[in-house]
């Protein structure tokens, strides 16, 4: 096995977090694609917890959970560019915008996506509620690293693959709710470690569509 692997599955916006920073960081890894339907026995073997990607391996040793592997690449590999953010309140500040992120964007689209009439109105409104809380956040700043990409922005912008999932399904346009945060995530698609990884939108969405498919067939 070689000393880094990464164990992602297409589409996933935590595994494109992990696959993100090991690029910022120019770390040599390999990266093993999973079929989630089908585990493989060394993600069973690795995250016997919780049985999810993403997984680092590093010499053999797992670390899961996408915000604390960004982390914890931005520690082991601790040249230039930093992740995080060197003062101790702004990292502070970070990780309280990735924990937002993770407690509100994905349950929120969860349910907007699974749901019909008033429930599905209620997540699209929350879900564009969160968006412009980031926006806001963000203000006029390019990156939410200030000058910098940083940990906020990695755990972020894999979400920009699925605005127009986001979109189609709420029946909403996401520039005309959040201009700035889009125009953000055109900022961060001039990235090669951001534009080589995320993948196309309209290829998200079908596979979700596919998705829900297989869903309401069960």
């Amino acid at each position: 096995m070689a000393e880094v692997v990464l164990l992602d599955t297409w589409g996933s916006m935590f595994g494109m977090r992990a696959w993100i920073a090991l690029e910022e960081k120019g770390v040599k890894y390999e990266r093993k694609e999973e079929n989630l339907s089908n585990k493989s026995p060394l993600l069973l073997q690795m995250n016997p917890i919780h049985k999810k990607i993403p997984v680092l391996i590093h010499n053999g040793k797992p670390v899961t959970e996408s915000a604390i592997i960004v982390q914890y690449i931005d520690e082991v590999w601790n040249h230039n560019p930093s992740l995080m953010p060197s003062d101790p309140y702004e990292r502070a500040q970070a990780r309280f915008w990735v924990d937002y992120i993770d407690a509100k964007v994905y349950p929120t689209w969860n349910k907007m996506w699974l749901s019909k009439g008033e429930e599905h109105e209620a997540g699209k409104k929350e879900l564009i509620s969160i968006f412009k809380q980031l926006e806001e956040t963000l203000g006029d700043k390019p990156f939410y690293g200030n000058d910098k990409f940083g940990f906020v922005d990695i755990a972020l912008i894999p979400f920009y693959s699925w605005f127009y999932t986001f979109e189609t399904y709420g029946n909403f346009e996401m520039e005309a709710q959040c201009p700035k945060l889009v125009a953000w995530a055109k900022r961060c698609m001039q990235r090669e470690t951001v534009s080589t990884i995320l993948p196309n939108q309209n290829e998200l969405y079908n596979a979700v569509v596919e998705m829900q498919k297989e869903y309401e067939s069960k």
